[in-house]
Protein backbone atom coordinates (compact mmCIF):
# COMPACT_ATOMS: atom_id res chain seq x y z
CA UNK A 1 0.00 0.00 0.00
CA UNK A 2 1.73 3.14 -1.22
CA UNK A 3 1.64 6.48 0.49
CA UNK A 4 0.97 5.21 3.98
CA UNK A 5 2.56 6.92 6.94
CA UNK A 6 4.06 3.88 8.70
CA UNK A 7 4.93 4.90 12.25
CA UNK A 8 5.83 1.54 13.78
CA UNK A 9 5.62 -2.23 13.66
CA UNK A 10 3.73 -4.82 15.67
CA UNK A 11 5.70 -6.34 18.53
CA UNK A 12 6.76 -10.01 18.33
CA UNK A 13 7.00 -12.18 21.45
CA UNK A 14 7.88 -15.80 22.18
CA UNK A 15 4.69 -17.56 23.18
CA UNK A 16 6.42 -20.24 25.23
CA UNK A 17 7.95 -17.52 27.41
CA UNK A 18 4.71 -15.62 28.06
CA UNK A 19 2.06 -16.56 30.62
CA UNK A 20 -1.68 -16.17 30.14
CA UNK A 21 -1.81 -13.37 32.71
CA UNK A 22 1.01 -11.54 30.90
CA UNK A 23 -0.89 -11.76 27.62
CA UNK A 24 -4.00 -10.36 29.30
CA UNK A 25 -2.12 -7.54 31.01
CA UNK A 26 0.05 -6.44 28.07
CA UNK A 27 -2.17 -7.04 25.06
CA UNK A 28 -5.78 -8.17 25.58
CA UNK A 29 -6.75 -5.64 28.25
CA UNK A 30 -4.90 -2.87 26.40
CA UNK A 31 -6.42 -3.83 23.01
CA UNK A 32 -2.92 -3.94 21.53
CA UNK A 33 -1.85 -6.19 18.60
CA UNK A 34 1.01 -8.65 18.95
CA UNK A 35 2.67 -11.45 16.99
CA UNK A 36 3.25 -14.65 18.96
CA UNK A 37 5.90 -17.16 17.90
CA UNK A 38 6.91 -20.67 18.92
CA UNK A 39 3.54 -22.30 19.76
CA UNK A 40 2.54 -23.99 16.48
CA UNK A 41 5.29 -26.57 16.06
CA UNK A 42 3.17 -29.56 17.12
CA UNK A 43 0.16 -28.73 14.94
CA UNK A 44 -0.89 -31.48 12.57
CA UNK A 45 -1.68 -28.89 9.89
CA UNK A 46 1.94 -27.70 9.99
CA UNK A 47 3.03 -31.17 8.96
CA UNK A 48 0.27 -32.45 6.68
CA UNK A 49 -0.51 -29.21 4.83
CA UNK A 50 3.08 -28.15 4.08
CA UNK A 51 5.79 -29.36 1.69
CA UNK A 52 9.45 -28.59 2.38
CA UNK A 53 12.07 -28.43 -0.37
CA UNK A 54 15.63 -27.17 -0.59
CA UNK A 55 17.13 -24.78 -3.10
CA UNK A 56 20.10 -22.41 -3.25
CA UNK A 57 18.45 -20.16 -0.67
CA UNK A 58 17.87 -23.01 1.78
CA UNK A 59 14.68 -24.75 2.90
CA UNK A 60 11.49 -23.57 1.26
CA UNK A 61 7.92 -24.42 2.28
CA UNK A 62 4.85 -24.45 0.05
CA UNK A 63 1.24 -25.61 0.52
CA UNK A 64 0.72 -29.34 0.06
CA UNK A 65 -2.12 -28.91 -2.41
CA UNK A 66 -2.20 -32.62 -3.29
CA UNK A 67 -2.87 -33.62 0.31
CA UNK A 68 -5.56 -30.99 0.81
CA UNK A 69 -7.31 -31.77 -2.46
CA UNK A 70 -7.28 -35.54 -2.00
CA UNK A 71 -8.47 -35.43 1.64
CA UNK A 72 -10.80 -32.42 1.70
CA UNK A 73 -11.46 -31.67 -1.97
CA UNK A 74 -15.22 -32.26 -1.90
CA UNK A 75 -15.88 -29.44 0.59
CA UNK A 76 -17.90 -26.53 -0.76
CA UNK A 77 -16.25 -23.20 0.07
CA UNK A 78 -16.44 -19.51 -0.76
CA UNK A 79 -13.68 -17.88 -2.78
CA UNK A 80 -13.06 -14.18 -3.33
CA UNK A 81 -12.03 -12.57 -6.60
CA UNK A 82 -8.96 -10.48 -5.74
CA UNK A 83 -9.05 -8.57 -9.04
CA UNK A 84 -11.03 -5.67 -7.57
CA UNK A 85 -9.43 -2.85 -5.59
CA UNK A 86 -12.21 -2.55 -3.04
CA UNK A 87 -15.19 -4.92 -3.30
CA UNK A 88 -14.26 -8.57 -3.74
CA UNK A 89 -17.14 -10.57 -5.15
CA UNK A 90 -17.50 -14.09 -3.79
CA UNK A 91 -18.79 -17.31 -5.26
CA UNK A 92 -18.89 -20.99 -4.38
CA UNK A 93 -16.75 -23.85 -5.61
CA UNK A 94 -15.29 -27.06 -4.23
CA UNK A 95 -11.86 -27.13 -2.64
CA UNK A 96 -10.67 -29.40 -5.47
CA UNK A 97 -11.88 -26.89 -8.09
CA UNK A 98 -10.20 -24.05 -6.22
CA UNK A 99 -6.89 -25.95 -6.10
CA UNK A 100 -7.14 -26.82 -9.80
CA UNK A 101 -7.54 -23.11 -10.54
CA UNK A 102 -4.57 -22.33 -8.26
CA UNK A 103 -2.38 -24.82 -10.11
CA UNK A 104 -3.36 -23.45 -13.51
CA UNK A 105 -2.60 -19.96 -12.27
CA UNK A 106 0.82 -21.07 -11.01
CA UNK A 107 1.66 -22.47 -14.44
CA UNK A 108 1.11 -19.09 -16.09
CA UNK A 109 4.44 -17.31 -16.39
CA UNK A 110 2.98 -13.81 -16.15
CA UNK A 111 -0.13 -13.32 -14.02
CA UNK A 112 -2.72 -11.01 -15.53
CA UNK A 113 -4.03 -8.97 -12.58
CA UNK A 114 -6.42 -6.88 -14.68
CA UNK A 115 -8.79 -9.59 -15.93
CA UNK A 116 -12.17 -10.04 -14.32
CA UNK A 117 -12.78 -13.49 -15.80
CA UNK A 118 -13.44 -16.16 -13.20
CA UNK A 119 -11.74 -18.88 -15.23
CA UNK A 120 -8.84 -16.84 -16.53
CA UNK A 121 -5.80 -15.67 -14.62
CA UNK A 122 -7.85 -14.15 -11.79
CA UNK A 123 -6.39 -14.53 -8.33
CA UNK A 124 -8.87 -16.39 -6.14
CA UNK A 125 -8.68 -16.45 -2.35
CA UNK A 126 -10.42 -19.21 -0.37
CA UNK A 127 -11.94 -17.59 2.74
CA UNK A 128 -14.05 -18.54 5.74
CA UNK A 129 -13.81 -22.32 5.34
CA UNK A 130 -15.47 -23.83 8.44
CA UNK A 131 -12.88 -26.59 8.56
CA UNK A 132 -13.22 -27.55 12.24
CA UNK A 133 -16.97 -28.04 11.97
CA UNK A 134 -16.69 -29.99 8.74
CA UNK A 135 -13.84 -32.28 9.86
CA UNK A 136 -14.16 -32.62 13.65
CA UNK A 137 -12.21 -35.91 13.70
CA UNK A 138 -9.17 -34.34 12.05
CA UNK A 139 -7.40 -32.27 14.69
CA UNK A 140 -5.55 -29.82 12.47
CA UNK A 141 -4.51 -27.63 15.41
CA UNK A 142 -5.21 -26.80 19.02
CA UNK A 143 -6.38 -23.34 20.00
CA UNK A 144 -3.52 -21.61 21.87
CA UNK A 145 -4.09 -21.05 25.58
CA UNK A 146 -4.11 -17.27 25.11
CA UNK A 147 -7.31 -17.55 23.06
CA UNK A 148 -9.20 -20.19 25.06
CA UNK A 149 -11.65 -17.74 26.65
CA UNK A 150 -13.79 -17.66 23.52
CA UNK A 151 -17.42 -16.93 24.37
CA UNK A 152 -18.53 -16.63 20.75
CA UNK A 153 -17.54 -20.04 19.43
CA UNK A 154 -18.36 -21.93 22.64
CA UNK A 155 -21.86 -20.48 22.41
CA UNK A 156 -22.27 -21.18 18.69
CA UNK A 157 -21.25 -24.79 19.21
CA UNK A 158 -24.59 -25.17 21.01
CA UNK A 159 -26.90 -22.33 19.92
CA UNK A 160 -27.63 -20.24 16.84
CA UNK A 161 -27.03 -16.57 17.43
CA UNK A 162 -30.19 -15.51 15.58
CA UNK A 163 -33.33 -17.59 15.03
CA UNK A 164 -36.16 -15.11 14.55
CA UNK A 165 -38.74 -17.13 12.58
CA UNK A 166 -39.51 -14.13 10.38
CA UNK A 167 -35.95 -13.74 9.14
CA UNK A 168 -34.07 -16.92 10.01
CA UNK A 169 -33.49 -19.07 6.96
CA UNK A 170 -32.52 -22.65 7.64
CA UNK A 171 -28.92 -23.14 6.60
CA UNK A 172 -26.72 -26.15 6.90
CA UNK A 173 -24.97 -26.51 10.24
CA UNK A 174 -21.53 -26.01 8.73
CA UNK A 175 -22.07 -22.63 7.05
CA UNK A 176 -23.68 -20.91 10.03
CA UNK A 177 -22.07 -22.59 12.99
CA UNK A 178 -18.90 -20.85 14.11
CA UNK A 179 -16.15 -18.31 13.47
CA UNK A 180 -13.24 -20.72 13.06
CA UNK A 181 -11.85 -20.55 9.54
CA UNK A 182 -9.16 -21.73 7.15
CA UNK A 183 -7.89 -19.33 4.47
CA UNK A 184 -5.84 -20.36 1.42
CA UNK A 185 -4.44 -18.22 -1.35
CA UNK A 186 -1.64 -17.81 -3.86
CA UNK A 187 0.94 -15.07 -3.72
CA UNK A 188 -0.77 -11.76 -4.46
CA UNK A 189 -4.14 -12.59 -2.92
CA UNK A 190 -5.32 -10.15 -0.30
CA UNK A 191 -8.08 -9.00 2.05
CA UNK A 192 -9.32 -5.38 1.76
CA UNK A 193 -9.37 -2.78 4.53
CA UNK A 194 -11.86 -3.80 7.25
CA UNK A 195 -12.52 -4.32 10.95
CA UNK A 196 -13.60 -7.75 12.12
CA UNK A 197 -17.16 -9.04 12.46
CA UNK A 198 -18.99 -7.93 15.65
CA UNK A 199 -15.83 -5.88 16.40
CA UNK A 200 -14.52 -9.14 17.79
CA UNK A 201 -10.93 -10.05 18.47
CA UNK A 202 -9.27 -12.31 15.95
CA UNK A 203 -6.17 -14.41 15.74
CA UNK A 204 -4.55 -15.64 12.55
CA UNK A 205 -1.92 -18.39 12.40
CA UNK A 206 0.27 -18.85 9.32
CA UNK A 207 0.60 -22.57 8.62
CA UNK A 208 2.49 -21.81 5.44
CA UNK A 209 3.60 -18.67 3.65
CA UNK A 210 4.07 -15.01 4.56
CA UNK A 211 1.63 -12.11 5.02
CA UNK A 212 2.01 -8.36 5.12
CA UNK A 213 -0.37 -6.61 7.53
CA UNK A 214 -1.27 -2.91 7.73
CA UNK A 215 -3.04 -1.74 10.90
CA UNK A 216 -4.98 1.37 11.75
CA UNK A 217 -5.76 1.88 15.44
CA UNK A 218 -9.32 2.72 16.56
CA UNK A 219 -8.42 6.34 17.34
CA UNK A 220 -7.23 6.82 13.73
CA UNK A 221 -10.09 5.11 11.89
CA UNK A 222 -12.27 8.21 11.52
CA UNK A 223 -9.57 9.70 9.27
CA UNK A 224 -9.92 6.91 6.73
CA UNK A 225 -13.69 7.17 6.21
CA UNK A 226 -16.22 9.68 5.05
CA UNK A 227 -18.07 11.72 7.65
CA UNK A 228 -20.69 8.97 8.05
CA UNK A 229 -17.95 6.39 8.84
CA UNK A 230 -19.15 4.22 5.96
CA UNK A 231 -17.03 4.48 2.80
CA UNK A 232 -13.26 4.43 3.07
CA UNK A 233 -11.55 7.46 1.57
CA UNK A 234 -8.40 6.22 -0.11
CA UNK A 235 -6.97 9.63 -1.00
CA UNK A 236 -6.60 10.71 2.64
CA UNK A 237 -4.84 7.58 3.87
CA UNK A 238 -1.60 9.53 4.06
CA UNK A 239 -3.05 11.55 6.94
CA UNK A 240 -3.36 8.48 9.16
CA UNK A 241 -0.72 6.74 11.27
CA UNK A 242 -0.25 3.07 10.49
CA UNK A 243 1.49 0.05 11.96
CA UNK A 244 2.80 -2.71 9.74
CA UNK A 245 3.85 -6.28 10.28
CA UNK A 246 5.34 -9.11 8.24
CA UNK A 247 3.98 -12.41 9.54
CA UNK A 248 6.06 -15.49 8.76
CA UNK A 249 5.27 -19.18 8.78
CA UNK A 250 4.42 -20.57 12.25
CA UNK A 251 3.58 -17.14 13.64
CA UNK A 252 0.23 -16.08 15.11
CA UNK A 253 -1.02 -12.51 15.05
CA UNK A 254 -3.55 -11.23 17.57
CA UNK A 255 -5.85 -8.53 16.14
CA UNK A 256 -7.63 -6.44 18.81
CA UNK A 257 -11.17 -5.09 18.60
CA UNK A 258 -11.79 -2.14 16.31
CA UNK A 259 -8.38 -2.21 14.61
CA UNK A 260 -8.92 -1.85 10.87
CA UNK A 261 -6.45 -3.80 8.78
CA UNK A 262 -5.54 -4.87 5.27
CA UNK A 263 -3.61 -8.06 4.56
CA UNK A 264 -1.56 -9.18 1.55
CA UNK A 265 -0.16 -12.66 0.91
CA UNK A 266 3.50 -12.26 -0.04
CA UNK A 267 3.80 -15.99 -0.76
CA UNK A 268 1.44 -18.91 -1.33
CA UNK A 269 -0.23 -19.04 2.06
CA UNK A 270 -2.49 -21.12 4.31
CA UNK A 271 -3.74 -19.65 7.56
CA UNK A 272 -6.07 -20.60 10.41
CA UNK A 273 -8.23 -17.80 11.79
CA UNK A 274 -10.65 -17.36 14.68
CA UNK A 275 -12.94 -14.49 15.63
CA UNK A 276 -13.96 -14.35 19.27
CA UNK A 277 -15.07 -12.14 22.10
CA UNK A 278 -15.26 -12.35 25.87
CA UNK A 279 -15.66 -10.09 28.90
CA UNK A 280 -12.79 -7.83 27.81
CA UNK A 281 -14.40 -6.66 24.57
CA UNK A 282 -18.14 -6.99 25.18
CA UNK A 283 -18.41 -3.21 25.09
CA UNK A 284 -17.04 -3.19 21.54
CA UNK A 285 -19.74 -5.63 20.44
CA UNK A 286 -22.50 -3.64 22.12
CA UNK A 287 -21.22 -0.32 20.71
CA UNK A 288 -21.30 -1.76 17.17
CA UNK A 289 -24.82 -3.08 17.66
CA UNK A 290 -25.94 0.30 18.98
CA UNK A 291 -24.38 2.15 16.04
CA UNK A 292 -25.83 -0.26 13.47
CA UNK A 293 -29.23 -0.06 15.14
CA UNK A 294 -29.26 3.74 14.80
CA UNK A 295 -28.44 3.35 11.11
CA UNK A 296 -31.22 0.78 10.71
CA UNK A 297 -33.71 3.20 12.29
CA UNK A 298 -32.57 6.14 10.17
CA UNK A 299 -32.77 4.10 6.98
CA UNK A 300 -36.51 3.43 7.34
CA UNK A 301 -37.49 6.42 9.47
CA UNK A 302 -39.89 7.67 6.79
CA UNK A 303 -42.24 4.67 7.21
CA UNK A 304 -42.37 4.78 11.00
CA UNK A 305 -45.88 6.24 11.15
CA UNK A 306 -47.37 3.63 8.81
CA UNK A 307 -45.52 0.57 10.11
CA UNK A 308 -47.40 -1.70 12.54
CA UNK A 309 -44.19 -2.98 14.14
CA UNK A 310 -41.49 -0.46 13.40
CA UNK A 311 -39.22 -1.64 16.24
CA UNK A 312 -39.55 -5.25 15.15
CA UNK A 313 -38.64 -4.29 11.58
CA UNK A 314 -35.58 -2.37 12.82
CA UNK A 315 -34.45 -5.40 14.82
CA UNK A 316 -34.95 -7.73 11.85
CA UNK A 317 -32.91 -5.42 9.64
CA UNK A 318 -30.23 -5.18 12.32
CA UNK A 319 -29.96 -8.97 12.47
CA UNK A 320 -29.77 -9.20 8.68
CA UNK A 321 -26.99 -6.60 8.44
CA UNK A 322 -24.95 -7.27 11.57
CA UNK A 323 -25.58 -10.96 12.26
CA UNK A 324 -27.60 -10.45 15.45
CA UNK A 325 -29.93 -7.93 17.02
CA UNK A 326 -30.53 -6.59 20.53
CA UNK A 327 -32.64 -9.58 21.57
CA UNK A 328 -30.07 -12.09 20.28
CA UNK A 329 -27.24 -10.41 22.13
CA UNK A 330 -29.29 -10.07 25.30
CA UNK A 331 -30.19 -13.77 25.22
CA UNK A 332 -26.50 -14.56 24.69
CA UNK A 333 -25.57 -12.35 27.65
CA UNK A 334 -28.16 -13.97 29.92
CA UNK A 335 -27.06 -17.51 29.11
CA UNK A 336 -23.39 -16.65 29.57
CA UNK A 337 -24.12 -14.84 32.83
CA UNK A 338 -26.01 -17.90 34.08
CA UNK A 339 -23.08 -20.13 33.07
CA UNK A 340 -20.58 -17.92 34.90
CA UNK A 341 -22.80 -17.85 37.98
CA UNK A 342 -22.95 -21.65 37.92
CA UNK A 343 -19.14 -21.84 37.74
CA UNK A 344 -18.71 -19.37 40.57
CA UNK A 345 -21.20 -21.14 42.84
CA UNK A 346 -19.57 -24.47 42.13
CA UNK A 347 -16.15 -23.03 42.92
CA UNK A 348 -17.44 -21.56 46.17
CA UNK A 349 -18.72 -24.97 47.32
CA UNK A 350 -15.81 -27.13 46.15
CA UNK A 351 -12.55 -25.22 46.58
CA UNK A 352 -10.09 -24.34 49.29
CA UNK A 353 -9.94 -20.61 48.72
CA UNK A 354 -6.37 -20.21 49.90
CA UNK A 355 -5.40 -21.92 46.64
CA UNK A 356 -3.93 -19.28 44.34
CA UNK A 357 -5.22 -20.91 41.13
CA UNK A 358 -8.73 -21.06 42.57
CA UNK A 359 -8.51 -17.42 43.51
CA UNK A 360 -7.43 -16.47 39.99
CA UNK A 361 -10.30 -18.47 38.52
CA UNK A 362 -12.77 -16.85 40.89
CA UNK A 363 -11.55 -13.36 40.02
CA UNK A 364 -11.83 -14.23 36.34
CA UNK A 365 -15.48 -15.29 36.78
CA UNK A 366 -16.27 -12.22 38.89
CA UNK A 367 -14.74 -9.98 36.21
CA UNK A 368 -16.90 -11.72 33.60
CA UNK A 369 -20.05 -11.04 35.59
CA UNK A 370 -19.16 -7.42 36.28
CA UNK A 371 -18.57 -6.88 32.56
CA UNK A 372 -21.93 -8.48 31.78
CA UNK A 373 -23.58 -6.20 34.33
CA UNK A 374 -22.01 -3.13 32.70
CA UNK A 375 -23.52 -4.13 29.36
CA UNK A 376 -26.90 -4.87 30.97
CA UNK A 377 -26.94 -1.34 32.40
CA UNK A 378 -26.31 0.09 28.91
CA UNK A 379 -29.08 -2.12 27.51
CA UNK A 380 -31.59 -0.61 29.95
CA UNK A 381 -31.76 2.47 27.75
CA UNK A 382 -33.12 0.49 24.76
CA UNK A 383 -36.29 -1.29 23.71
CA UNK A 384 -35.14 -4.30 25.78
CA UNK A 385 -36.35 -2.53 28.90
CA UNK A 386 -39.92 -2.70 27.60
CA UNK A 387 -40.15 -6.49 28.04
CA UNK A 388 -40.98 -7.57 24.47
CA UNK A 389 -41.90 -11.18 25.24
CA UNK A 390 -38.49 -11.91 26.80
CA UNK A 391 -38.73 -14.65 29.39
CA UNK A 392 -35.55 -16.45 30.42
CA UNK A 393 -36.14 -18.67 33.42
CA UNK A 394 -32.93 -19.59 35.25
CA UNK A 395 -34.25 -22.93 36.47
CA UNK A 396 -35.58 -23.94 33.04
CA UNK A 397 -32.33 -23.05 31.33
CA UNK A 398 -30.43 -25.13 33.89
CA UNK A 399 -32.44 -28.14 32.71
CA UNK A 400 -31.38 -27.73 29.08
CA UNK A 401 -28.80 -30.27 27.91
CA UNK A 402 -27.17 -27.64 25.69
CA UNK A 403 -26.72 -25.34 28.67
CA UNK A 404 -25.16 -28.13 30.72
CA UNK A 405 -22.75 -28.71 27.85
CA UNK A 406 -21.91 -24.99 27.81
CA UNK A 407 -21.24 -25.07 31.57
CA UNK A 408 -19.06 -28.14 31.23
CA UNK A 409 -17.01 -26.59 28.43
CA UNK A 410 -16.65 -23.38 30.40
CA UNK A 411 -15.33 -25.39 33.34
CA UNK A 412 -12.81 -27.06 31.06
CA UNK A 413 -11.80 -23.71 29.56
CA UNK A 414 -11.13 -21.92 32.83
CA UNK A 415 -9.42 -24.90 34.44
CA UNK A 416 -7.09 -25.15 31.44
CA UNK A 417 -6.26 -21.46 31.86
CA UNK A 418 -5.82 -21.34 35.62
CA UNK A 419 -4.91 -24.93 36.58
CA UNK A 420 -3.23 -25.99 33.33
CA UNK A 421 -5.23 -29.22 33.23
CA UNK A 422 -8.59 -30.49 32.02
CA UNK A 423 -11.02 -31.56 34.78
CA UNK A 424 -13.29 -34.58 34.81
CA UNK A 425 -16.65 -33.05 35.59
CA UNK A 426 -20.15 -34.48 35.98
CA UNK A 427 -21.86 -31.17 35.33
CA UNK A 428 -25.38 -32.39 35.98
CA UNK A 429 -24.37 -33.98 39.27
CA UNK A 430 -22.63 -30.92 40.72
CA UNK A 431 -25.41 -28.62 39.55
CA UNK A 432 -27.96 -30.79 41.34
CA UNK A 433 -25.89 -30.67 44.51
CA UNK A 434 -25.44 -26.89 44.33
CA UNK A 435 -29.16 -26.36 43.88
CA UNK A 436 -29.97 -27.84 47.30
CA UNK A 437 -28.28 -24.89 49.04
CA UNK A 438 -31.22 -23.03 50.62
CA UNK A 439 -29.36 -19.75 50.34
CA UNK A 440 -29.52 -20.00 46.55
CA UNK A 441 -33.29 -20.43 46.24
CA UNK A 442 -33.84 -16.78 45.36
CA UNK A 443 -31.13 -16.82 42.70
CA UNK A 444 -32.32 -19.99 41.02
CA UNK A 445 -35.96 -18.91 40.96
CA UNK A 446 -35.04 -15.80 38.97
CA UNK A 447 -36.86 -15.00 35.73
CA UNK A 448 -35.07 -12.57 33.44
CA UNK A 449 -37.39 -10.31 31.46
CA UNK A 450 -35.18 -7.29 30.83
CA UNK A 451 -31.64 -5.97 31.35
CA UNK A 452 -32.45 -4.59 34.80
CA UNK A 453 -33.38 -8.12 35.96
CA UNK A 454 -30.00 -9.36 34.74
CA UNK A 455 -28.07 -6.60 36.51
CA UNK A 456 -29.94 -7.32 39.76
CA UNK A 457 -29.25 -11.07 39.47
CA UNK A 458 -25.52 -10.45 39.03
CA UNK A 459 -25.48 -8.05 41.98
CA UNK A 460 -27.35 -10.55 44.18
CA UNK A 461 -24.97 -13.35 43.23
CA UNK A 462 -21.83 -11.34 43.96
CA UNK A 463 -23.33 -10.09 47.20
CA UNK A 464 -24.17 -13.65 48.27
CA UNK A 465 -20.63 -14.83 47.54
CA UNK A 466 -18.66 -11.78 48.63
CA UNK A 467 -17.11 -13.51 51.65
CA UNK A 468 -16.13 -16.64 49.74
CA UNK A 469 -13.29 -15.10 47.73
CA UNK A 470 -11.69 -12.66 50.14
Amino acid sequence: MRGLNITGSVEKVKGDEMSYSEFIEKYLSKNKPVVITGIMDDWKACKDWVLTSNDDDGAKTTPNLDFISSNFGTSKVQVADCGSREFQRRFDMSVAEFIDHWRKLSSVEHRNHSTNELKGNTLLYLKDWHFVKEYPEYTAYTTPLFFHDDWLNLYLDRYHMHQNPDTYQKRDDISSSDYRFVYMGAKGTWTPFHADVFRSYSWSANVCGKKQWYFLSPDQCHLAFDRNMKSSVYDIFEETLWLECTQDKNEIIYVPSGWYHQVHNLEDTISINHNWFNAYNLSWVWDLLSKDYKEAVEYIEDIKDICDDFEGLCQRNLAANTGMNFYDFFTFMVRYSFANIVQLLHLARRTTFGNQCSSHKAQHLIFNLKSAKDIAIKMKLTCLSENHNILLDFKSILEESTFLELCSQLEITYDSIHYQHTPIVDTKKYLTEDLVDPGLCKLFSTVICNPENLAILIDDTLQYLKHSFV
